[in-house]
């Protein structure tokens, strides 16, 4: 019977990593020479990624935010020193997160697809395929990129130790068992699809008789908010779709027997997965916890340390060592995830990739804005306009109390203290009316409409301003209004019943301090 698994499912737990420092002295490609001391080596280690959609890390706006190419470099670069040879793979639909890009978009995106890749090539890629996500500026700026390529339908065989890895593309059933036929002609002892589908959709093809493949890894998702979790479906082939936008990696470890022969997967281990399991069912207690709005601070610093410790634990179970096959053993695999968590480490040189890109975005962005920016459409006739929050107060100076105190009124200083103001990724919720009606679209003009004003969650005030009545503004906001940035990703933890009295108070949605008389 198939088995669905969420997040952290395993088949066994995992060997251990070591790490390779490069050079501070300029851009540095990891190199495979080092792997020739491994050609007999027992076993290897490989790495992928998939369905990245252009994220060099996580938004920051909620607190423990998984992902970022920085510290997935740190896993694959430290597995290299240790005795195993490393394949890391790409699956694709990696450098772009939007099919069509608008032309305000095109600086920033094609600059992040640059520090994309130059990460991976830093990481040693070995081979990536390619989704329509990669395809957004055309083949010339894809090529142009000098990633090591996989044509759809095509095959990759790579020397891993004393077996050879056969990695291969394809988008359909017939596909994908030709071209596992093909890679087991030229020698490859274990074979991995890189299926351009859906999770459903590569189950469908990896149950086709004699497929070929030991392995099938969904690289596609149906819409942007699809890939949210880890998922494993145990079956004759076993089928992984990985969480999406690199917030984690799949590690698969092969252990090789005295003599070659079809890879079996490895017997769970069960006491790990089960301690795993219940790791990730406190880590989400606690991140629920820790990302309310007015947590007393001595209690979410206590609530932060254990959840550190958890993480730490987490990582020691699934970095535990592989026992290497025994004589008479056959060829095994195991498979983990690798959440890319916010407290684990990041390997410098892809960090120093992701700040030398923020600082370049913020210049290009606003450059581009002032040379080519255009001002957002007025509203149609009998339509409100943004006012911003002076005309507000002129009439609920009452209610900005409650407002300043909210984390809404830090909104665009939290984008300052991370120099990323002017990235186009943050600025829609971060400012108040961007790119609606009578709003502010340009990022040189966004002076007195910074942070979540009024006018973020009531609509805009131009009639409300000019004749204040109960019909003409949207006194409670609704879930609805909340969640197009309060979304999975920006706020993962949000509820609204929980949330929303956190931002009133006296004059803001409860009724106004009474004063005390002379």
């Amino acid at each position: 019977m198939r088995r669905l698994l969420g997040g952290l499912a395993l088949l066994a737990a995992l060997s251990g990593c070591s790490r390779k420092e490069a050079s501070p002295a300029g851009p540095q490609v990891a190199s495979r020479s080092d792997e020739a001391p491994k050609a007999d080596a027992p076993g290897a280690l490989l790495f992928f990624s998939a369905d990245t959609r252009g994220y060099l890390g996580p938004c920051g706006c909620s607190e423990n935010m998984r992902g970022g190419i920085d510290r997935a470099a740190f896993q694959v670069l430290e597995a290299r020193k240790g005795p195993l040879p490393v394949l890391y793979i790409d699956g694709g639909d990696s450098l772009f997160g939007e099919p069509t890009l608008a032309p305000a978009q095109v600086p920033q995106e094609e600059r992040k697809a640059r520090a994309l890749a130059e990460a991976m090539k830093r990481m040693g890629l070995a081979v990536r395929a390619r989704g329509e996500l990669d395809e957004v500026r055309g083949a010339e700026f894809r090529k142009g990129l000098g990633l090591p390529e996989l044509e759809p339908g095509g095959v990759k065989v790579l020397p891993a130790g004393a077996r050879k890895v056969g990695v291969v593309s394809a988008s359909d059933a017939a596909g994908l068992k030709q071209a596992s036929a093909r890679a087991r002609e030229q020698g490859a002892a274990f074979v991995v699809g890189l299926f351009h589908g859906t999770l459903q959709q590569a189950q469908q093809a990896a149950a086709t008789p004699e497929l070929g493949a030991d392995l099938v890894l969904a690289t596609h998702t149906a819409s942007e908010f699809d890939g949210e979790e880890n998922k494993l479906v145990r079956d004759a082939v076993p089928v992984i779709a990985l969480q999406s936008k690199g917030r984690s990696l799949l590690r698969v470890d092969l252990a090789y027997g005295a003599k070659p022969g079809r890879f079996a997967p490895q017997k769970t281990a069960e006491d790990t997965e089960r301690e795993v399991t219940s790791i990730d069912r406190r880590l989400e207690l606690l991140d629920r916890d820790i990302n309310l709005p007015g947590l007393n601070p001595e209690r979410k610093r206590l609530q932060q340390q254990k959840r550190e410790e958890l993480v730490a634990r987490r990582q020691a179970l699934l970095t535990a060592p592989v026992a290497s096959a025994s004589a008479g053993e056959s060829d095994s695999f195991s498979v983990r995830f690798v959440p890319l968590e916010s407290n684990l480490p990041s390997h410098p040189d892809a960090q120093a990739v992701v700040s030398t890109y923020d600082a370049d975005v913020g210049k290009m962005t606003l450059e581009w804005a002032k040379a080519h920016g255009q001002d957002c459409p007025p509203p149609e006739k009998g339509q409100a306009a943004f006012v911003g929050n002076a005309s507000c107060a002129e009439c609920h100076a009452e209610a900005f109390p409650s407002w300043e105190s909210s984390k809404h009124h830090e909104a665009w200083r939290t984008l300052e203290k991370l120099g990323k103001q002017f990235h186009l990724n943050c600025t829609g919720c971060h400012v108040t009316g961007w790119e609606q009606p009578g709003g502010v679209c340009r990022l040189d003009k966004v002076a007195g409409r910074e942070n979540v004003g009024c006018e973020s969650c009531h609509g805009p005030g131009s009639l409300h301003a000019e004749d204040p009545t109960a019909a003409n503004i949207t006194g409670r906001p609704g879930q609805a209004m909340c969640i197009t940035c309060h979304n999975r990703e920006n706020s993962p933890h949000f509820d609204f019943a929980t949330y929303v009295p956190r931002i009133l108070g006296p004059g803001h949605g409860q009724p106004p301090a009474v004063k005390n008389k002379p």
